[in-house]
């Protein structure tokens, strides 16, 4: 058997090659997950452990590859699962005190294809609160580490934020405490943690996965996808993540394809399209100067560097910023107090209800639904959430535009390397702003992955963020493969 550091420093693939080589079993690699869970809980990656279930599950999948009946390459694989996917019996809180102590008596569906699959829960990973925020420090269960540290600059010394709202996510994966973790993106939450805990986080096209048992925050752009240390991780997670599923509405009908078998390392003749407007005043010159790595590495590898526009994306972000707390405010209705969760007690019901919901939300809960709210109501719904409508229309329309000239577009994931804990936390606009490469491709529902390709001045990771089509995910991840393996990034050791 290898040594307990050398089983959590596999990537999936390669574990998976181990167990069914028979080099260890599934319930060693698990075993060697839960000690390293326990040797990094000071990160606050995992609000809830299920070592129990784990080591349960860990067995069935070694009493299947027994029998000669492993059922694919997840197979006794250990994932740790984002606070926002509902799993029976198992806490499912959303990172907010209002869903304390709830456990649900169903599964999400992408979890149950996970467990179908045979793969391992470890636990449920901390989170920003109902997935608002960009740096998992909204979480009621505090603030979640990242596992980095700057070697030098004003953040050396410092605890950093790992990104949100997948953070927790994020932290284990690239701590050594999870081959590969579930996240949920609605503007991008999987792919800017992934940038700063440099790992890879994709979010897929919006339908591929189901967004039934996931918790909702604003569901016209909610997609599940997966983060992990590799491109081709993140494309045998999706493989069984992905599926059409009648009792999600938005649910696509189309077969899965063999993610992994896309990864052919040839990209020549792709078309990667640049667009003007992602050159924004006031960018660090070491993020302009990786994009421009990027650029040069996929022109080496055989592509095609083509220059376009995207004239609407300057209006994505204060677009998102009207539809995502419009949805939000009308999903968070339903926690009162009443059928789960924090109860509150008023004098009456309408008291019990305020009560409870305000001692429950967090404050950035509570802003966006406030805002929300508001561009809802009687007088300024056509003037704010209307609009807004049109101009994601809009924003959708520049991407069809752009696949007339190119089959993927090349741009940096975040504006920054990760941050310390306690900036940007009293200027919600600056904390806003993280997410401002990552939006457009989420108003328009497209696929977009980020891969750690470089470091910062200071250290630490830098990610660069491909956008495909519309259930382009092949295309996507074929060529963040070849910038993957062009950056030859190194994890932390």
């Amino acid at each position: 058997m290898a040594g307990t550091s050398d089983l959590t420093r596999l990537t999936i693939a390669d574990a998976g090659a181990g167990l069914a080589a028979g080099d260890f079993s599934a319930r060693e690699l698990t075993q060697a997950h839960l000690d390293a869970m326990a040797a990094a809980r000071d990160l606050n990656a995992y609000s809830a452990e299920t070592p129990d279930q784990a080591l349960a599950m860990a067995d069935a999948s070694d009493a299947r590859r027994g029998q000669g009946d492993a059922q694919g390459p997840l197979d006794g694989i250990p994932l740790a699962i984002k606070d926002l996917f509902c799993t029976e019996g198992v806490l499912s809180t959303a990172g907010s005190h209002i869903l304390d102590g709830f456990k649900p008596t169903y599964e999400s569906t992408v979890t149950q294809q996970l467990w179908d699959a045979g793969a391992v829960m470890l636990g449920k990973t901390n989170m920003d609160e109902f997935a608002m925020g960009s740096a998992n420090v909204t979480s009621h269960y505090g603030p979640c580490l990242n596992p980095w540290k700057a070697a030098s600059g004003d953040a050396a010394g410092k605890d950093l934020v790992p990104g949100g709202s997948s953070g927790g996510s994020a932290s284990a994966v690239a701590a050594n405490i999870a081959l590969g973790a579930t996240g949920t993106d609605t503007g991008g939450s999987i792919r800017q943690p992934g940038s700063f805990c440099g790992i890879v986080g994709m979010k897929p096209t919006y339908g591929r996965c189901s967004r039934w048992g996931i918790i909702a925050f604003a569901s016209s752009l909610d997609q599940a996808g997966p983060l992990t240390r590799t491109v081709r991780d993140g494309a045998l997670m999706l493989g069984a993540m992905a599926g059409y599923d009648p009792k999600d509405s938005t649910s696509v009908d189309i077969p899965v394809p063999d993610y992994a078998a896309a990864l052919t390392g040839d990209i020549r003749g792709l078309r990667v399209g640049i667009p003007a407007e992602y050159r924004m005043d006031g960018t660090p010159p070491e993020i302009e100067a990786l994009w421009q790595q990027g650029r040069d590495w996929l022109r080496d590898a055989g592509a095609e560097i083509v220059d376009i526009s995207l004239p609407h994306t300057k209006y994505a972000l204060p677009t998102y910023y009207i539809v995502a707390p419009a949805e939000a405010s009308s999903n968070l209705a339903r926690y009162d107090g009443v059928r789960y969760g924090l109860r509150v007690e008023g004098e009456d019901i309408i008291d019990t209800y305020e009560k409870t919901r305000a001692a429950g939300f967090g404050p950035e809960v509570k802003r966006r639904i406030m805002i929300g709210t508001y561009v809802l109501s009687a007088g300024y719904y056509d003037a704010y959430y209307l609009q807004a409508q049109r101009v994601r229309t809009r924003i959708a329309d520049d991407f069809r535009a752009a696949w007339d000239k190119c089959d993927v577009i090349l741009t940096p994931t975040a504006p920054s390397a990760a941050f310390a804990i306690g900036e940007k936390m009293d200027d919600p606009i600056a904390m806003y702003l993280n997410d401002i490469f990552t939006v457009p491709a989420s108003m328009a529902g497209l696929p977009a992955i980020s891969v750690p390709a470089g470091l910062s001045a200071d250290g630490l990771p830098l990610g660069l963020h491909l956008i495909g089509p519309a259930f382009a995910e092949e295309t996507m991840l074929r060529a963040a493969d070849v910038l993957e393996t062009a950056a030859e990034f190194e994890g932390r050791q």
